[in-house]
């Protein structure tokens, strides 16, 4: 009867996991970014002052870390840990206040204190992204994160390293975006093509200034530049893995050129 009971737990939090990750999509990833490395968060925070990111609320990483360790007993039993920290969410969800968060004050100084969401999650969805955050395993990620540069530091490492710059730009309203960061650029293939042979930047058209004299038409647009910034080829939409690493192939074709015509 025990391995039956332990059985249906485990089943019923597998189930409120691939809900709440639903729940994060529609309500929380706006704002919060499911995974980013503790090493570029330090670098984010500790040396450039949030401008590398420009996060506009902790990650999901950081707060599932936070949680974990300040509410409750972390050491002691584990559904009561949970039921803890369900308990310190549904007060925090309804009245946020920057006293009781748990995330380091010297964090909260770059972000608005969160809005109440009291009316927007229906007691199904508080339960699964609950779930979702105790179950929430950032080695899941950590391997499957596209690392992007601020525009001045991109630029500087595109010069040293010999590689091109590639430059996401999007929007927050954008879901053909958060569908490409989603399904292609995090891919691992894709990500490897990336890394190898460009330097990424991501800028939202709507929050951050653009440091070029191009302003794209729609997001999403992927514009490519040589190591000296001079544009060599944008590229309008959303795309399938196999259309994107065809586009990247098309980028350094064009580059190739771009060398080659300059040692005639």
């Amino acid at each position: 009867m025990k391995n039956v009971i332990s059985f249906f737990l485990l089943l019923s939090s597998w189930i409120y996991a691939v809900e709440g990750k639903h729940v994060y999509e529609q309500k929380c990833a706006s704002c919060h970014a499911l995974y980013i490395p503790m090493s570029t968060l330090e670098k984010n925070f500790m040396e450039m002052d949030n401008r590398l990111l420009q996060l506009k609320a902790p990650t999901m990483n950081q707060i599932v870390y936070r949680l974990k360790s300040r509410i409750g007993d972390p050491s002691g039993d584990e559904d009561m840990h949970r039921m803890e920290i369900e308990s310190f969410l549904a007060e925090y969800f309804n009245t946020p206040d920057r006293e009781k968060s748990v995330c380091l004050p010297d964090i909260l100084t770059y972000f608005e204190t969160m809005p109440s969401m009291k009316g927007q999650l229906s007691e199904e969805e508080f339960e699964a992204i609950v779930s979702f955050l105790y179950d929430y395993d950032p080695k899941a990620y950590q391997e499957k994160v596209l690392h992007y540069d601020a525009f001045e530091e991109a630029s500087i490492k595109a010069l040293a390293e010999d590689k091109m710059i590639m430059i996401f730009y999007t929007a927050a309203h954008c879901r053909y975006c958060k569908k490409m960061e989603r399904e292609v650029l995090s891919d691992s293939d894709v990500i490897a093509a990336l890394e190898k042979e460009f330097v990424s930047v991501k800028i939202d058209v709507e929050r951050e200034k653009n440091p070029l004299d191009f302003t794209p038409t729609m997001t999403p647009t992927f514009l490519f530049l040589s190591p000296e910034q001079k544009q060599l080829y944008r590229v309008p939409g959303s795309w399938v893995k196999e259309d994107f690493l065809e586009i990247l192939r098309e980028a350094k074709e064009k580059y190739s050129q771009t060398l080659k015509k300059g040692a005639e």
